[in-house]
Protein backbone atom coordinates (compact mmCIF):
# COMPACT_ATOMS: atom_id res chain seq x y z
CA UNK A 1 0.00 0.00 0.00
CA UNK A 2 1.30 3.34 -1.18
CA UNK A 3 -0.16 6.56 -0.03
CA UNK A 4 0.76 10.06 -1.89
CA UNK A 5 0.66 12.61 1.56
CA UNK A 6 1.32 15.26 -1.03
CA UNK A 7 -0.42 16.32 -4.62
CA UNK A 8 -2.57 19.12 -6.19
CA UNK A 9 -4.62 17.11 -8.47
CA UNK A 10 -7.41 19.51 -8.18
CA UNK A 11 -5.24 22.36 -10.13
CA UNK A 12 -6.26 22.81 -13.88
CA UNK A 13 -3.65 20.44 -14.99
CA UNK A 14 -5.38 17.70 -14.68
CA UNK A 15 -8.77 19.24 -15.79
CA UNK A 16 -8.74 16.75 -19.07
CA UNK A 17 -7.99 13.38 -17.42
CA UNK A 18 -8.16 13.74 -13.77
CA UNK A 19 -10.55 10.61 -13.53
CA UNK A 20 -7.97 8.43 -15.23
CA UNK A 21 -5.70 10.00 -12.92
CA UNK A 22 -6.82 8.85 -9.74
CA UNK A 23 -7.60 5.70 -11.61
CA UNK A 24 -3.96 5.21 -12.41
CA UNK A 25 -2.97 6.13 -8.53
CA UNK A 26 -5.34 3.13 -7.56
CA UNK A 27 -3.74 0.91 -9.93
CA UNK A 28 -0.34 1.45 -8.93
CA UNK A 29 -1.51 0.61 -5.33
CA UNK A 30 -2.06 3.74 -3.74
CA UNK A 31 -4.74 3.65 -1.13
CA UNK A 32 -4.85 7.64 -0.51
CA UNK A 33 -4.14 10.76 -1.83
CA UNK A 34 -3.99 13.93 0.00
CA UNK A 35 -5.16 16.96 -1.78
CA UNK A 36 -3.52 20.12 -0.58
CA UNK A 37 -4.91 23.58 -0.72
CA UNK A 38 -3.24 27.00 -1.60
CA UNK A 39 -5.56 29.74 -1.65
CA UNK A 40 -9.33 29.34 -1.24
CA UNK A 41 -10.15 28.37 -4.25
CA UNK A 42 -8.27 25.37 -4.28
CA UNK A 43 -9.38 24.26 -0.73
CA UNK A 44 -12.54 24.46 -2.07
CA UNK A 45 -11.79 22.34 -4.89
CA UNK A 46 -9.68 19.88 -3.03
CA UNK A 47 -12.95 19.33 -0.06
CA UNK A 48 -14.87 19.10 -3.32
CA UNK A 49 -12.93 16.22 -4.35
CA UNK A 50 -12.85 14.80 -1.02
CA UNK A 51 -16.09 14.52 -1.64
CA UNK A 52 -16.30 13.05 -4.75
CA UNK A 53 -13.90 10.26 -4.07
CA UNK A 54 -13.16 7.77 -1.14
CA UNK A 55 -9.75 7.65 -1.49
CA UNK A 56 -9.21 11.51 -1.72
CA UNK A 57 -8.89 13.50 1.32
CA UNK A 58 -8.21 17.29 2.02
CA UNK A 59 -6.66 19.78 3.40
CA UNK A 60 -7.20 23.82 3.09
CA UNK A 61 -4.57 26.47 3.20
CA UNK A 62 -2.71 29.73 2.09
CA UNK A 63 0.28 28.91 0.81
CA UNK A 64 3.08 31.84 1.27
CA UNK A 65 2.85 32.90 -2.19
CA UNK A 66 -0.57 33.46 -1.41
CA UNK A 67 -0.31 35.07 1.51
CA UNK A 68 -0.91 39.07 0.77
CA UNK A 69 -5.30 38.02 0.23
CA UNK A 70 -4.97 36.34 3.84
CA UNK A 71 -7.38 38.64 6.44
CA UNK A 72 -9.41 37.70 9.25
CA UNK A 73 -12.48 36.77 6.73
CA UNK A 74 -10.32 34.53 4.87
CA UNK A 75 -9.32 32.99 7.84
CA UNK A 76 -13.13 32.70 9.35
CA UNK A 77 -13.94 31.03 5.74
CA UNK A 78 -10.44 28.89 5.86
CA UNK A 79 -12.02 27.96 9.87
CA UNK A 80 -15.53 26.57 7.76
CA UNK A 81 -13.20 24.76 5.55
CA UNK A 82 -11.48 23.01 7.71
CA UNK A 83 -14.19 21.78 9.61
CA UNK A 84 -15.48 19.36 7.03
CA UNK A 85 -15.60 15.31 7.23
CA UNK A 86 -12.77 15.01 5.44
CA UNK A 87 -10.49 17.66 5.82
CA UNK A 88 -6.96 16.42 7.81
CA UNK A 89 -4.60 19.53 8.30
CA UNK A 90 -4.45 23.17 7.58
CA UNK A 91 -1.89 24.02 4.54
CA UNK A 92 -0.06 24.49 2.63
CA UNK A 93 1.27 26.53 4.76
CA UNK A 94 4.59 28.29 5.38
CA UNK A 95 7.42 30.86 4.08
CA UNK A 96 8.83 30.88 0.67
CA UNK A 97 11.94 33.38 0.66
CA UNK A 98 12.97 32.25 -2.43
CA UNK A 99 10.21 33.67 -4.92
CA UNK A 100 8.91 36.13 -2.36
CA UNK A 101 5.39 36.05 -4.52
CA UNK A 102 3.89 37.50 -1.25
CA UNK A 103 5.96 40.45 0.77
CA UNK A 104 7.73 38.88 4.34
CA UNK A 105 5.95 40.44 6.41
CA UNK A 106 2.53 38.92 4.65
CA UNK A 107 3.96 35.74 4.99
CA UNK A 108 4.72 35.87 8.51
CA UNK A 109 1.22 37.08 9.20
CA UNK A 110 -0.54 34.68 7.25
CA UNK A 111 1.39 31.77 8.45
CA UNK A 112 1.08 32.89 12.17
CA UNK A 113 -2.81 33.22 11.53
CA UNK A 114 -2.64 29.80 10.02
CA UNK A 115 -0.87 28.06 13.05
CA UNK A 116 -2.96 30.14 15.28
CA UNK A 117 -6.14 28.18 13.45
CA UNK A 118 -4.68 24.89 13.28
CA UNK A 119 -3.91 25.05 17.29
CA UNK A 120 -7.72 25.73 17.78
CA UNK A 121 -9.00 22.92 15.66
CA UNK A 122 -6.77 20.40 16.59
CA UNK A 123 -5.38 19.70 13.46
CA UNK A 124 -1.78 19.00 12.10
CA UNK A 125 0.18 21.21 9.65
CA UNK A 126 1.38 21.03 6.42
CA UNK A 127 4.51 23.07 5.72
CA UNK A 128 5.84 24.71 3.19
CA UNK A 129 9.68 26.37 3.52
CA UNK A 130 12.32 27.55 1.15
CA UNK A 131 14.93 29.51 1.94
CA UNK A 132 13.33 30.39 4.72
CA UNK A 133 14.87 27.59 7.14
CA UNK A 134 15.92 29.90 9.74
CA UNK A 135 12.78 31.64 10.46
CA UNK A 136 10.00 28.92 10.14
CA UNK A 137 12.18 26.60 12.71
CA UNK A 138 11.64 30.07 15.04
CA UNK A 139 7.97 29.78 14.16
CA UNK A 140 7.26 26.12 14.47
CA UNK A 141 9.04 26.11 17.59
CA UNK A 142 7.22 28.40 19.24
CA UNK A 143 4.15 26.95 18.02
CA UNK A 144 5.22 23.60 19.07
CA UNK A 145 5.61 24.56 22.86
CA UNK A 146 1.46 25.03 22.92
CA UNK A 147 0.33 22.34 20.70
CA UNK A 148 -0.44 18.88 21.30
CA UNK A 149 -0.58 16.01 19.69
CA UNK A 150 1.12 15.49 16.50
CA UNK A 151 1.88 18.74 15.15
CA UNK A 152 2.38 18.28 11.09
CA UNK A 153 4.88 17.76 8.16
CA UNK A 154 7.81 19.40 6.71
CA UNK A 155 6.36 18.77 2.98
CA UNK A 156 9.42 18.61 -0.09
CA UNK A 157 11.74 18.55 2.95
CA UNK A 158 15.34 20.48 1.72
CA UNK A 159 17.27 21.11 4.89
CA UNK A 160 19.78 18.71 6.01
CA UNK A 161 19.54 15.62 8.44
CA UNK A 162 20.58 18.11 11.72
CA UNK A 163 17.59 20.22 10.75
CA UNK A 164 15.31 17.01 9.92
CA UNK A 165 16.47 15.71 13.51
CA UNK A 166 15.61 18.91 15.19
CA UNK A 167 11.48 18.80 13.41
CA UNK A 168 11.50 15.17 14.64
CA UNK A 169 12.46 15.82 18.20
CA UNK A 170 9.50 19.18 18.12
CA UNK A 171 7.22 15.73 17.13
CA UNK A 172 7.08 16.67 13.22
CA UNK A 173 7.18 14.31 10.21
CA UNK A 174 9.41 14.79 7.07
CA UNK A 175 8.15 14.08 3.39
CA UNK A 176 10.40 13.55 0.91
CA UNK A 177 9.02 14.32 -2.73
CA UNK A 178 10.33 13.39 -6.46
CA UNK A 179 13.69 15.24 -6.21
CA UNK A 180 15.03 12.06 -4.35
CA UNK A 181 15.38 10.72 -7.82
CA UNK A 182 17.42 12.84 -9.38
CA UNK A 183 21.16 12.63 -9.79
CA UNK A 184 22.14 15.69 -7.53
CA UNK A 185 19.86 15.26 -4.93
CA UNK A 186 20.63 16.87 -1.85
CA UNK A 187 17.72 14.88 0.23
CA UNK A 188 20.48 11.60 0.57
CA UNK A 189 21.66 12.33 3.51
CA UNK A 190 18.74 12.57 4.93
CA UNK A 191 17.05 9.69 3.53
CA UNK A 192 19.78 7.94 5.18
CA UNK A 193 19.69 9.20 8.43
CA UNK A 194 15.68 9.82 8.75
CA UNK A 195 14.04 7.06 11.42
CA UNK A 196 11.20 5.02 9.06
CA UNK A 197 8.77 6.17 11.62
CA UNK A 198 8.82 9.65 10.67
CA UNK A 199 9.10 9.37 6.70
CA UNK A 200 5.80 10.60 4.66
CA UNK A 201 6.32 10.49 0.67
CA UNK A 202 4.36 12.65 -1.37
CA UNK A 203 4.84 13.63 -5.25
CA UNK A 204 3.63 17.49 -4.92
CA UNK A 205 2.31 16.36 -8.79
CA UNK A 206 1.79 18.25 -10.80
CA UNK A 207 5.67 19.57 -10.18
CA UNK A 208 8.81 17.56 -9.11
CA UNK A 209 8.02 14.78 -11.42
CA UNK A 210 10.14 11.69 -10.48
CA UNK A 211 12.97 9.86 -12.90
CA UNK A 212 11.98 8.97 -15.86
CA UNK A 213 9.25 11.15 -16.16
CA UNK A 214 11.15 14.56 -14.90
CA UNK A 215 10.11 17.80 -17.15
CA UNK A 216 6.78 16.05 -17.45
CA UNK A 217 3.90 16.53 -15.46
CA UNK A 218 3.83 14.46 -12.33
CA UNK A 219 0.71 12.15 -10.63
CA UNK A 220 0.08 10.35 -7.93
CA UNK A 221 0.84 7.39 -9.45
CA UNK A 222 4.44 8.08 -9.80
CA UNK A 223 4.90 7.77 -5.73
CA UNK A 224 6.08 4.66 -5.86
CA UNK A 225 9.01 5.72 -7.81
CA UNK A 226 10.07 8.07 -4.65
CA UNK A 227 9.70 4.65 -2.12
CA UNK A 228 12.07 2.54 -4.64
CA UNK A 229 14.48 5.22 -4.71
CA UNK A 230 14.38 5.78 -1.06
CA UNK A 231 14.49 1.92 -0.32
CA UNK A 232 17.33 1.84 -2.74
CA UNK A 233 19.32 4.07 -0.74
CA UNK A 234 18.84 2.61 2.42
CA UNK A 235 18.94 -1.11 1.35
CA UNK A 236 15.68 -2.38 2.22
CA UNK A 237 12.69 -3.53 0.12
CA UNK A 238 10.32 -1.31 -1.10
CA UNK A 239 7.32 -2.53 0.58
CA UNK A 240 9.24 -1.99 3.66
CA UNK A 241 8.89 2.08 3.08
CA UNK A 242 5.79 1.69 1.66
CA UNK A 243 4.45 0.31 4.75
CA UNK A 244 6.22 2.97 6.81
CA UNK A 245 5.24 5.98 4.86
CA UNK A 246 1.79 5.00 4.75
CA UNK A 247 1.14 4.30 8.61
CA UNK A 248 2.77 7.43 9.47
CA UNK A 249 0.52 9.54 7.20
CA UNK A 250 -2.57 7.24 8.61
CA UNK A 251 -1.22 8.06 11.81
CA UNK A 252 -0.67 11.83 11.43
CA UNK A 253 -3.85 12.76 9.36
CA UNK A 254 -5.96 10.48 11.16
CA UNK A 255 -7.22 8.72 8.04
CA UNK A 256 -9.70 5.85 8.72
CA UNK A 257 -8.18 2.63 7.30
Amino acid sequence: MFIDSHTHIDMKQFSSDREHVIQRARDAGLAAMIDVGIDLESSRAAVGLSGKYPDVYATAGFHPHNAASVGPSEIEELAALAGQRKVVAIGEIGLDFYRNLSPREAQVDAFERQLGLARELGLPVVVHSRQAQDEVLSLLTTWAKGSKGLLGVLHCFSGDIELAERYIGMGFFISIAGTITYKKSAAVDVVCGLPLDRLLIETDCPFLAPEPHRGRRNEPSYVPLVAERIAAIRGVDTQVVADASSANCVELFRLPM
